[in-house]
């Protein structure tokens, strides 16, 4: 049975799921998989000999796994769980060093992914262009107010969730959507606003 959700902790797990061609085939088993070395080919452009290499470092850590039927070359994969994360924090030098590379990785795909996105819009209807979101917001918050707010985004988000494993929760006209939430602090920020004078609180 699949997972909800895998959490890795080990460097080197952390290290190998940020190659890009294994983060490609974690994504694609969660979207389409089952399915073999060969086919991994077809949607990755891929040689089948390096999927296969690719598929068996992943199941080394747990993130796929052998489904049933096939032999050799033409068994099945199917991911491990619906999503991956890892530590945002740890007091381990080497999972910190190694997770934060990984996030670096995955950014760096995100955007490949987004510019690519942003440079074939005008293909789109203009009904998906105009519900198409850019743009950013700057807000001033706590760390705990931060997570919190993410929460309740997390929340909204889960009432669309089904649809991903069963089609037939998705309305007419209804595609896969790539939505990003990306929050950092803004370091070329002041940490503080300057406290406004007696004169100016006057005014």
């Amino acid at each position: 049975m699949t997972e909800r959700q895998i959490q890795l902790t080990d460097p080197r797990a952390l290290r190998a799921y940020a190659h890009p061609t294994r983060m490609m085939l974690t994504g694609l088993l969660h979207r389409e998989g089952p399915f073999t070395a060969t086919r991994a080919a077809e949607l990755t452009g891929e040689s089948v000999a390096s999927c296969s290499y690719h598929l068996r470092v992943l199941a080394r850590f747990g993130l796929v796994e052998e489904a049933e039927g096939g032999h050799g070359r033409q068994k099945p994969w199917r991911a491990t769980a619906r999503f991956t994360d890892w530590p945002g924090y740890s007091d381990d030098p080497a999972v910190a060093e190694a997770a934060d590379a990984l996030t670096v990785a995955v950014a760096e795909n995100y955007f490949q992914k987004m510019t690519k996105a942003l440079e074939s819009r005008r293909e789109l209807s203009r009904a998906w262009q105009e519900a198409e979101q850019f743009g950013d917001t700057s807000l001033y918050l706590t760390p705990g107010e931060l997570s919190a707010l993410g929460a309740k985004v997390d929340e909204l988000l889960e009432a669309f969730a089904d649809r991903e494993t069963d089609p037939a929760l998705r309305p007419e006209g209804a595609r896969r959507v790539s939505y990003l939430r990306i929050a950092f602090l803004d370091r070329a920020a002041p940490t503080s606003t300057p406290t406004p004078t007696a004169d100016a609180a006057e005014e």
